[in-house]
């Protein structure tokens, strides 16, 4: 791989590293501990860095059809059901990728059940974004989304994060239990909420970019290159307890990540 080619590998890493921490510090250092705001104020500042870059001619946003945004909505809510049972049986087509995918499900579970400090409503909201992760790939994968960019795709996927978060802030609590936050009025609340909104954007951006140049493969394969940097450095920055199991899970995870792009790699060549 020339160097050319592994600029945007590297601003993908340091924007997705920055993101990490940014979202880490508001979230777990300080203690901020309502996601639906948090979330909101993300997605907002997302959708409207998108549309403005793309009046400003910046990225390219196209216009489309209100009426293709419905059916897309529709398509997306009629397939849902069928996720799992169509990558059930393209997974079927390498032991290796099963075995993989089952040990980073394994570690996962492992280790949201010995860090129970979270709560229930931190499982709850767990689930919540396995759903809404899922619901994008069937939104993605479906064929008459195929006329829109993936910076399109994103800006829906913005709008419709907008809503739904707007709509769950009042029966969480979100919205008046955080005028009670204590760093409400910090300068570096709001310069981490800032950094976060900021660097989550050109994550996007660098993910398109790093999409339209290499295989998925190799997008994976950066993806993992990301998430080893960030885990290896929020050992120096942040205050962290590894004890044996946490530290086994993080490494079984990594491993069998490692394992799922080499079974993707073979299935591709």
């Amino acid at each position: 791989m020339n160097l050319a080619r592994a600029i945007p590998g590297v601003f993908f890493c340091i924007f997705f590293v920055g993101s990490c921490f940014s979202n880490k510090y508001v979230l777990s250092v300080l203690k901020f501990t309502y996601p639906t705001l948090f979330q909101g104020w993300q997605t907002c500042i997302g959708a409207l860095l998108l549309l403005v870059t793309g009046k400003l001619g910046w990225v390219e946003i196209n216009g489309f059809p209100s009426r293709s945004r419905s059916f897309l909505c529709c398509k997306t809510c009629q397939k849902w059901s069928s996720l799992f049972l169509l990558d059930g049986l393209e997974k079927r087509s390498s032991w290796v990728k099963t075995f993989s995918e089952s040990l980073m499900l394994l570690s996962a579970i492992t280790l949201a059940l010995q860090n129970r400090q979270f709560g229930l409503n931190g499982y709850i909201w767990a689930v919540i974004h396995f759903c809404c992760v899922g619901s994008y790939k069937v939104f993605q994968r479906n064929s008459t989304s195929s006329h829109l960019s993936d910076l399109e795709q994103q800006l829906i996927n913005y709008m419709v994060s907008i809503l739904l978060l707007a709509t769950a802030t009042h029966p969480t609590g979100d919205l008046f239990g955080a005028l009670d936050f204590p760093f409400l009025w910090s300068y570096t609340f709001y310069s981490g909420c800032f950094a976060s909104a900021i660097l989550g954007f050109f994550l996007v951006l660098a993910s398109v970019k790093l999409k339209s140049g290499l295989s998925l493969v190799h997008c994976a394969v950066w993806l993992f290159l990301a998430k080893i940097l960030a885990s290896a450095l929020s050992i120096f920055i942040f205050s962290i307890e590894l004890g044996p199991l946490t530290l086994c899970c993080i490494l079984t995870s990594h491993v069998a990540e490692a394992l799922s792009i080499h079974a993707n790699s073979l299935l591709e060549s």
